[in-house]
C-alpha cells in the first residue's frame, strides 16, 4: 500500500510540472505536453490503496474525474496511462480520451468526468459476475459532490434489490469543486445514505490507509461471499485545486494547510516505522516508486502523436449507417 501510495503523490507532482509547462504566464489548456483539464488527486491515497490492495484483475473498478491514484492501485499500466495523459498513439485510448476517460481491459479499470457516471457502470459489472456465477466483484469510486445524483441513488437500490456484489467508496475531501459540503447536504456522514437501502454504511473518519483496508476487507469480503453491497465513506484531504488552474480563492487558507498537515502518507510511514520498519527501507521504497514515475514520463514523452486520419477510429463499436441523401440512395 505505501509503495502504491508514494508512487500515486509523486506522479501527481511530476504531472502538475509537466502540466504547467507551456501555458504559463498565459494560461492556455491547449498548450504545452498535457492538452486538456487536468484533475490531481494528491491528498486521496489512502481510499486507492486501502480498498484497490484486495482486488483482483477480474474485479471492476470505475473512478471519477480524479482517477490517477485508483488506476495505480489497481495495476493500470503506468507508461500506457502517462501516454493517454499526454496525448499520444500508444496511452490506452490511443491518444483521444486523455486523463478522465482512461480506459485499461487488462485489469477492468474505467473512468468518467462525469459526476456519479461510474455508479451504474460498477452495478452491472457486479451483476454480470452473479449471473456469470464467479466470485468477482465491482467497486464504484465516486466523491462526496457524487450523493445527491439520481444515478448514484438509483445504483444503490438496484445493487441491493439484486443483492450485487458491489462496494460504492465515497471520497469525502469536503469540496465539491468550489462548494462546501455542508452547503449542498445536511448528512454529514455520507455513509448513512446506505440505510435507506438496508445495506451496511461504515465511515473512515480519517485518511487512515490501515483504517481503509480493515473497512474495504470487510465490504469486498462480504461482496465476495454473495452477502451484497456496502457503502463506504473515506476521509481525504484535497491538497490541490479542484483542477489545473484553480486559484482556489473560495477555500480558506487554514484548510488547505490543515489537508497538508494530515497526510496519509506521512501517518503511514509511522505504522511502518512502529511495525520496525527502517527508515532506509522507507527510502527504499520511495526511489523505486520515483524511478517508476519517471521512467514512464520520459517514455510516454517519446511516444507519437495520433494521426489526423485516424480521428474517427475508435469512436464507434459499429459504424454508422451511411447517410441517406435527398434522392434516397445511400
Amino acid at each position: 500500500m505505501y509503495e502504491n501510495m508514494v508512487t500515486a503523490r509523486h506522479y501527481e507532482e511530476r504531472l502538475m510540472e509537466e502540466y504547467l509547462v507551456g501555458k504559463q504566464p498565459a494560461f492556455d489548456i491547449s498548450a504545452g505536453p498535457i492538452p486538456g483539464e487536468l484533475h490531481l488527486a494528491a491528498g486521496h491515497e489512502s481510499s486507492g490503496a486501502g480498498v484497490c490492495i484486495h482486488l483482483r484483475d477480474d474485479d471492476t473498478v470505475t473512478a471519477p474525474h480524479r482517477p490517477h491514484h485508483i488506476a495505480i492501485a489497481k495495476g493500470v499500466d503506468l507508461k500506457k496511462m502517462t501516454a493517454e495523459i499526454f496525448g499520444r498513439e500508444t496511452g490506452l485510448c490511443r491518444g483521444k480520451g486523455g486523463h478522465m476517460h482512461l480506459f485499461d481491459t487488462d485489469v477492468n479499470f474505467a473512468c468518467s468526468g462525469i459526476i456519479a457516471q461510474g455508479c451504474p457502470p460498477a452495478v452491472g459489472a457486479a451483476m454480470a459476475a452473479k449471473k456469470r456465477n464467479t466470485d468477482a466483484v465491482a467497486v464504484a469510486f465516486l466523491g462526496d459532490g457524487a450523493i445527491d445524483q439520481g444515478g448514484f441513488f438509483e445504483s444503490l437500490n438496484l445493487a441491493a434489490v439484486h443483492k450485487l456484489p458491489v462496494v460504492f467508496v465515497i471520497e469525502d475531501n469536503d469540496w465539491a469543486i468550489s462548494m462546501p459540503k455542508d452547503r449542498v447536504t445536511d448528512v454529514e456522514d455520507g455513509s448513512k445514505r446506505a440505510q435507506g437501502f438496508d445495506m451496511p454504511g461504515e465511515r473512515i473518519d480519517s485518511d487512515d490507509a490501515v483504517a481503509v483496508y480493515e473497512a474495504a476487507e470487510r465490504a469486498i469480503g462480504r461482496a465476495r461471499d454473495g452477502n451484497g453491497p456496502t457503502l463506504l465513506e473515506v476521509q481525504v484531504h484535497r491538497r490541490m485545486g479542484h483542477f489545473m488552474g484553480d486559484a482556489e480563492a473560495y477555500r480558506p487558507e487554514d484548510d488547505i494547510e490543515r489537508a497538508k498537515r494530515l497526510d496519509s502518507i506521512e501517518r503511514l510511514e509511522d505504522d511502518l516505522r512502529a511495525h520496525d520498519v527502517t527508515d532506509d527501507e522507507i527510502d527504499e521504497i520511495r526511489a523505486r516508486a520515483h524511478e517508476k514515475v519517471e521512467e514512464a514520463i520520459e517514455w510516454a514523452k517519446d511516444q507519437p502523436e495520433p494521426a489526423p486520419e485516424t480521428a474517427y477510429e475508435d469512436v464507434f463499436t459499429n459504424p454508422p449507417a451511411p447517410a441517406i441523401t435527398d434522392g434516397g440512395e445511400q
